[in-house]
């Protein structure tokens, strides 16, 4: 092998090579693992020409590198001059995603309720039904007891039907003082259409002290309608029937449309339905251990689905799970 002839042939292809793919090919055809140096390499039986070789060998690699680096800066000065960019040109972009209106009103109601120095807990959607009616006071014969109206998983066992079951663990596990809000996802066996689903958001809240009273939650449901869709906006409430709650009310706003003068919206009669509330049931309180000729409390709770409806005036809750974004983008 003429080691001086191939080392010639190599230099002079380097220096042939007029951009970066052409001196990797040199770098592969007089380097590279099948390359006849390499080969001739791996057959050296005598020191002094394996010093030959890997002399050869040496400047060869030398050569490429340089002119390696050679070649990437000129191309990098060919791109710099050839592919400017004008920075002062308007680029489109994409438009920024936004939070579920859902999602939006959950934080906000959360953001209402703890600077009223109420906590945020959350509960288990998989429920016992120990929590989820015993403790609540469902009579055995209640129809959310059946599984035509309730998800259950086996005969003890259910998605829960609404989000009171956490305010009774918060009872089992804290003392009173008890001041918080729930709020999450719930299931019950409805078809779905303009007003029901089979999945929907509640809040429910729960206050538990001395000396706490229907006007505490009436002046607080006042304060939460207020916040929510306006302080020119009106509440009444009136008497009702619920099995944990006793006295109970149902909670209504002036309608949005004709401010209480009467409209298809309100069915003409003014206001509009929220949701449910009262005074905590004496019989809770035994469950949780709670002495109720000391302590009273209120409890309240409605669907986050209908309080987007009633801000938004859109007229079929199943617009917010089909992922139109001509709707979606409007909030």
């Amino acid at each position: 092998m003429d080691v001086e002839a191939l080392e010639q042939a190599a230099l002079a292809a380097v220096a042939a090579a007029s951009s970066t793919d052409a001196i990797e090919s040199v770098r592969v055809e007089y380097l590279g693992r099948k390359s006849e140096l390499k080969l001739a390499l791996r057959e050296v039986r005598d020191r002094e020409t394996g010093m030959t070789l890997n002399a050869a060998r040496e400047r060869i690699e030398a050569a490429v590198g340089a002119r390696e680096s050679e070649l990437e800066r000129a191309e990098l000065d060919r791109r710099l001059a050839e592919e400017r960019a004008d920075v002062t040109l308007p680029v489109g972009g994409y438009e920024r995603g936004h939070l579920h209106l859902i999602t939006q009103i959950r934080r906000e109601v959360e953001d209402i309720f703890l600077g009223l120095g109420y906590g945020v807990v959350d509960g288990r959607e998989v429920e016992s039904t120990h929590y989820n009616f015993d403790g609540l006071n469902f009579p055995p014969g209640h129809p959310a007891r059946s599984p035509l109206a309730s998800l259950f998983l086996d005969a003890d066992t259910l998605l829960r039907t609404e989000t009171s079951p956490s305010q009774v663990r918060t009872m089992e596990a804290q003392d009173p003082p008890v001041y918080i809000v729930s709020l999450g996802r719930v299931y019950r066996r409805d078809t779905p259409d303009a007003t029901h689903t089979p999945v929907f958001h509640q809040v429910e809240g729960l206050a538990v002290d001395e000396g706490i009273t229907l006007a505490d939650l009436t002046g607080t449901l006042d304060f939460l309608f207020k916040a929510l869709f306006g302080q020119e906006r009106r509440t009444e409430f009136r008497t009702h029937y619920f099995p944990f709650t006793e006295p109970s009310i149902e909670a209504y706003v002036s309608c949005h449309v004709c401010d209480g003068a009467g409209c298809p919206v309100c069915r003409h009669s003014g206001w509009i339905e929220v949701g449910g509330a009262g005074m905590v049931d004496p019989k809770l309180f035994e469950f949780a251990g709670y002495d109720p000729e000391r302590y009273s409390g209120f409890a309240f709770g409605w669907g986050l689905e209908r309080i987007a409806m009633l801000r938004h005036e859109f007229p079929d809750l199943r617009e917010l799970w089909r992922n139109d974004l001509r709707f979606s983008g409007q909030f």
